[in-house]
């Protein structure tokens, strides 16, 4: 039997098989962040072409929090009804939806708003320098993640995603890379993780119980004194009884540097989190293959497996997997006529 198109249960939701779609940035809205015909019509493909889950891109809860100007906004209530039609086309197809809300803080590209981080340190030479945040700011932020995840709830997204990875604002606290302070939210692991503990505090207040809670992190940093994926193990130890319920697994991003990157090279990073934090976890890294999917399923190393750019490249991948693992998928029933296991062949 496949693991890869097994169900899968996390609180009420449920996913007919374990392959997700990651969140990846579309750079396509017009300046305003409304989603439009072309997230429509990019997200409900994929829920054609069969995906358990999609996580929808980096979603930014305040103007200045975005990574580009180009990117989803969620910080205001008239985002919603867009954002809702997108969740109910996808339901239709047998998807479950989830969304990844974000503050990129000193990696925001956004020029018409100033940029803010916990410490005042530029990415790089291209990067504007942050202005270090305050104790208000950081009241401010929280507060806005909250009031993100409250219009995500009445949008009817069936789970929600704090992104803590790539190097933005929850990673930046997170990583003694990027934090430097001095007070309480700086130096020692509970002190780093005291802004994300807070963000999760305050999204639990408005998210329900029933409904999934997850976190995406850079468990490896690849540079020197950054964080790894056991170091990454002990700060989620230290916050998921506050509510989380999945880590999605990622890496890099926090500081310019070299990944060496092959087929399943964030791998390994989710099975040590899901050993050492007795949490579950969601792998990905360049997988294309339904047999790896299954070899990292199967082994345990992880609960669900994501995909990216090979469902760019093919919309239809999980249709595919299905005839190659010899499992007998529900297609579409616009599509039945080229279904290469249609007994009728026509």
């Amino acid at each position: 039997m496949s693991m890869l198109f097994s169900s899968f249960k996390l609180k009420d939701m449920e996913l007919k098989n374990r392959i997700v779609m990651a969140p990846m940035c579309m750079d396509s809205c017009n300046n305003d962040g409304f989603a439009n015909n072309w997230h429509f019509i990019h997200y409900a493909t994929r829920a054609i072409g069969g995906v358990g889950l999609i996580i929808l891109e980096s979603t930014g809860i305040e103007p200045g929090g975005r990574i580009t100007d180009k990117d989803l906004g969620i910080w205001d209530d008239s985002y919603i009804e867009n954002l809702k039609n997108i969740v109910d086309e996808c339901h239709k197809h047998g998807t479950k939806v989830g969304i990844q809300i974000n503050h990129a803080g000193r990696k925001s590209e956004v020029l018409s708003d100033p940029i803010i981080a916990p410490s005042a340190l530029a990415f790089n030479e291209n990067y504007r320098v942050p202005t270090e945040m305050t104790k208000e700011d950081i009241i401010k932020t929280v507060n806005a993640f909250k009031n993100a995840a409250q219009r995500a709830l009445t949008a009817g997204f069936d789970l929600l995603e704090l992104h803590g990875a790539h190097g933005y604002l929850i990673n930046q606290f997170l990583s003694p890379l990027t934090n430097k302070r001095q007070d309480e939210y700086g130096g020692n692991d509970e002190n780093r993780v005291r802004f994300l503990r807070e963000v999760i505090q305050a999204v639990k207040t408005v998210w329900p119980e029933t409904k999934p809670l997850i976190l995406r992190v850079s468990a490896e940093e690849y540079a020197e004194g950054g964080n790894n994926s056991l170091k990454t193990a002990a700060l989620i130890n230290l916050v998921k009884n506050e509510g989380l319920d999945m880590i999605d697994v990622s890496t890099g991003g926090v500081v310019p540097t070299k990944i060496n990157t092959y087929p399943g090279y964030q791998v390994a990073q989710s099975e040590t989190i899901k050993n050492t934090s007795s949490i579950k976890t969601i792998a990905g890294g360049l997988i294309t293959s339904p047999l790896m999917a299954e070899e990292i399923l199967n082994n345990n190393r992880a609960d669900l497996v994501y995909l990216g750019r090979e469902l760019l490249r093919n919309p239809y991948w999980t249709l595919q997997a299905a005839k190659l693992l010899e499992v007998d998928v529900k297609w579409p029933i616009q599509y039945e006529r080229s279904n290469v296991v249609n007994k009728n062949g026509f």
